[in-house]
């Protein structure tokens, strides 16, 4: 992976296939990988629930959910979406976050999304998404995206107030990312002239 491409890491809260919760992470990476080089990956919890669920380490947990686990602390950004269950994020979203380490997000740019029946949740993003990764001290993007079971038909994305949004959350996120894409490349060409000093 070059200097230039930003490594995306989405992590979709759905557990289940298919996923409202998917699609809306699969059009987010998508748009933002139409305006930056990417390298994405999604991770999906549905497929990993049945290897951590009722595991309380981090040490005791299998090869799979690790690697999941450590490309989340290692992307560039995070994009991190969970359906609303009883009003907030799923239990199981959060316990896969209760493995990640304390510092590893530190500064690390989150894209927050949320799917749910109805309008009523769309809070779920300032008032439960946002403080979980405020404790990691991570910067969340201004912009966030929420959908309801009516932007939807057959799992693919319908409602043109919804691409709306997915776009002016790209729009605000570009920004920030190409800041990241600078800061490497001005870092890259000072490393041959610290090598020399």
């Amino acid at each position: 992976m070059s200097q230039q491409t930003l490594k995306i890491v989405a992590l979709s809260g759905g557990l289940q296939r298919p996923s409202r919760t998917l699609a809306l992470v699969e059009e987010l990476v998508d748009g933002i990988a139409q305006a930056v080089p990417v390298q994405a990956q999604t991770i999906e919890l549905g497929t990993l629930v049945p290897q951590f669920g009722p595991v309380l380490y981090r040490q005791k947990l299998p090869a799979e959910v690790e690697r999941a686990l450590q490309a989340i602390e290692s992307a560039d950004l995070l994009v991190a979406a969970s359906p609303v269950f009883r009003g907030a994020y799923s239990g199981l979203f959060k316990h896969l976050l209760d493995f990640v380490h304390q510092d590893a997000l530190v500064d690390k740019l989150v894209l927050l999304a949320a799917t749910g029946g109805s309008d009523r949740h769309a809070l779920v993003i300032d008032h439960q998404l946002r403080p979980l990764f405020s404790f990691f001290q991570s910067r969340t993007l201004p912009v966030g995206v929420y959908a309801t079971d009516a932007d939807f038909s057959n799992y693919v994305i319908t409602s043109e107030a919804l691409r709306s949004r997915i776009e002016l959350a790209v729009e605000r996120a570009v920004p920030a990312l190409r800041q990241l894409v600078d800061a490497r490349a001005q870092q890259a060409a000072r490393a041959p002239l610290l090598a020399l000093a």
